[in-house]
């Protein structure tokens, strides 16, 4: 069976979008329309190309020399089942998993994208959460839009049932 979703595209090699080499997935839809965005055009949920899941982990297992994939958009929340099977097949591949959201953390916990989101979480590695805030751009804040967002140790924080940051 196919985990069908929406993309607006992806990128093999990126060194901008987490740490290393990283196989990028830029996921289409977002309901968090940040004024500033970058990629506006990925907010439309029907806009983008269709494919599978399945089909994408078969690119990212046929891409040499990545540290990780990094799962961006739009908000890859938005499908959490085939965030989940590209998520494994990194894992399987040992690949870091790192996840874009504009859901904070706590509302994520919250259910604020679902219950099949919140299943999702378990899957990622590092979440880096939080809308975007055009007047907190960062200077020296590393891998993230603006200063306001985080990144989080996913599995920690979830065992710890608060917030552990990722070490880099």
């Amino acid at each position: 069976m196919s985990t069908h979703c929406r993309i607006a595209g992806t990128v093999r090699h990126s060194s901008v979008d987490g740490p290393g080499v990283r196989y990028v997935v830029f996921f289409q839809g977002c309901p968090h329309h940040c004024p500033g965005c970058q990629n506006p055009e990925t907010w439309d949920p029907e806009g983008g190309e269709e494919t599978t899941a399945e089909e994408l982990a078969e690119e990212m297992r046929a891409t040499r020399y990545l540290d990780g994939i990094t799962l961006s958009g739009g908000d890859p929340l938005l499908q959490p089942s085939a965030l989940m099977v590209l998520a494994d097949a990194a894992h399987e591949r040992g690949l870091s998993v790192w996840c874009y959201t504009g859901w904070t953390f706590e509302a994520l916990l919250q259910g604020a994208a679902g219950e099949t989101a919140l299943e999702a979480l378990g899957h990622i590695d590092v979440l880096v959460d939080g809308p975007f805030v055009k007047d907190l751009m960062p200077g020296k804040h590393i891998f993230r839009g603006s200063s306001n967002q985080r990144l989080i140790d996913v599995r920690a924080s979830l065992a710890a049932q608060d917030i552990v940051a990722a070490e880099l």
